[in-house]
């Protein structure tokens, strides 16, 4: 016995060595980091997270290009404007690639737009927007459906009667709801519990990257495969994809003359590519695009509004700096559209401040590259998982002049007049640039504007102050709260 536990020791210490000297041997080619431990690399030191701070921590260490390991496997990240900059711009086509995880893969494979490569990637995301135009994104069209669900929105707040209430399901049922018209042709009933499964799936997915376990899984996926085979976000996800097959069967049945939404539009795209060898439409392809533009159209404005409400309860000055400005250009009743930012220069100025201020997608979805190229010095192989820290660009000391404040003249000139700023890549850059970007940008306003012109957002009585820490999932959210929605 005693000599079998000696075999065994010795075979698990060579084991560690030689995962030790590989380890060694790949980083003389990479650039520097952290010394990796066998087999987890790195997952340890960064407590299975990839935290946007730790890793602005480790650029001032070891540089804005720098290696962590997840795993045995190595990973390049980018932090800080410039090397951001460079990297997904005029590096885009290099580092455009998506790194086939075994968690990805195992849910997604290479399909739909958000995680697929290559030849289905360019079809995907060609087809998705091109259709999202035709559908009206940025067109008046889609923009009075928008506004129509911010009406909504503001009656549902009307109900509360300036009594303390939880924002965050009307705001999420709203957004949600402006994605649904888009991508099934029709509005949901917020009670409907197809709708609402809808939801939960979505936002499990979506903030699997914070969980400890799906670190595990990529860094052991044979084993993991085993031990949550029966995980709720795979038994959600199978019910997510049943759900829109749902959808898919009954377009199919009850086929429309003109396209009405992003189903009618796909399945018209398979038939018309029927017997193309190239044609990547299909129907697993399309149950993936719907599923990516669910995820994309929801979460990351979901999250931006409720943080938006948040820090307007808080700052009460820059609140009423808002509503002051809303009411000079608006007459009574008048309806919102997205090109009236451009009369409400410090409306604008506030809502780009929120998303830089907040944060909310630090870490951007990580890339691969697909051919080698060199990064600020270093030589980067073609099949490297890249991960771009987003958050160091948006908190860049060199490109804002107080980068750790909520301040809204970093979007205005002396004049009050807004500008753009290079370093706001709040929606990422170069060709995997966030795809529903448009449809966000609208969604913020009209739903900011409606809502402070309708109320004054306060905390509860006794609360001096709302929680601005945030709770780190998939993206950065606030602690659940709740605030009163005064009625102006």
């Amino acid at each position: 016995m005693l000599l079998v536990v000696e075999i065994l020791f010795a075979l698990v210490v060579s084991l560690l060595i030689v995962q030790l000297l590989k380890q060694r041997w790949r980083s003389r080619q990479l650039p520097p980091g952290p010394t990796p431990l066998p087999f987890l690399g790195n997952l340890l030191a960064l407590n299975f997270q990839i935290h946007h701070e730790t890793l602005i921590q480790l650029a001032n260490t070891y540089g804005n290009v720098f290696t962590v390991w997840l795993g045995g496997e190595p990973v390049i990240v980018l932090n800080g404007y410039k090397t951001l900059r460079n990297a997904l711009t005029a590096h885009s086509e290099e580092i455009s690639g998506r790194p086939s995880t075994p968690l990805a893969v195992d849910l997604m494979g290479n399909k739909g737009i958000i995680t697929s490569n290559g030849h289905t990637w360019k079809q995907q995301r060609r087809f998705g927007m091109m259709t999202m135009r035709n559908l009206g994104v940025g067109k008046k069209s889609l923009e009075v459906q928008i506004q129509g669900v911010a009406q909504q929105l503001t009656e549902f707040f009307s109900f509360e009667k300036g009594r303390p209430m939880d924002p965050s399901q009307p705001i999420i049922n709203s957004v949600a709801n402006v994605i649904s018209s888009v991508v099934f042709g029709h509005y949901f009933n917020i009670n409907d519990d197809n709708f609402q499964q809808l939801i939960k799936a979505t936002n499990l997915v979506v903030n699997l990257r914070s969980r400890a376990w799906a670190r595990l899984y990529e860094a052991f996926p044979s084993l993991m495969r085993g031990l949550f085979s029966q995980n709720e976000v795979f038994v959600k996800w199978e019910k997510l994809r049943v759900y829109v097959k749902q959808e898919i069967r009954t377009h199919r049945e009850h086929p429309s003359d003109e396209p009405q939404d992003l189903i009618d539009f796909y399945l018209k795209q398979i038939d018309q590519t029927k017997g193309d060898p190239l044609s990547t439409y299909d129907e697993e392809n399309l149950i993936q695009v719907v599923v990516d533009l669910f995820f994309a159209g929801s979460e990351t404005t979901t999250t931006t509004l409720r943080w938006a409400l948040l820090h307007m309860a808080n700052r009460p000055e820059i609140q009423e700096k808002v509503q002051k400005e809303l009411d000079a250009v608006l007459v009574e009743s008048q309806i919102i559209h997205y090109e009236d930012r451009n009369k409400m220069p410090y409306t604008n100025a506030v809502i780009h401040e929120l998303q830089r201020f907040c944060n909310i997608a630090p870490v951007g979805v990580a890339r691969k590259s697909i051919k080698e190229v060199t990064l600020q010095g270093f030589r980067i192989e073609k099949g490297m998982m890249i991960i771009p820290n987003l958050g160091s660009a948006l908190f860049d000391p060199e490109h804002w002049e107080t980068p750790q404040e909520f301040n809204p003249g970093h979007f205005l000139d002396k004049d009050g007049n807004f500008v753009t700023r290079d370093a706001f890549l709040a929606f990422s850059a170069g060709h995997r640039v966030c795809f529903g970007e448009q449809l966000a940008r609208t969604e913020l306003f009209i739903f900011f504007s409606s809502l402070l012109r309708a109320f004054t957002f306060r905390p509860p009585e006794g609360v001096k102050k709302l929680n601005e820490d945030y709770l780190l999932l998939a993206t950065l959210q606030p602690h659940p709260y709740k605030l009163c929605a005064v009625p102006r």
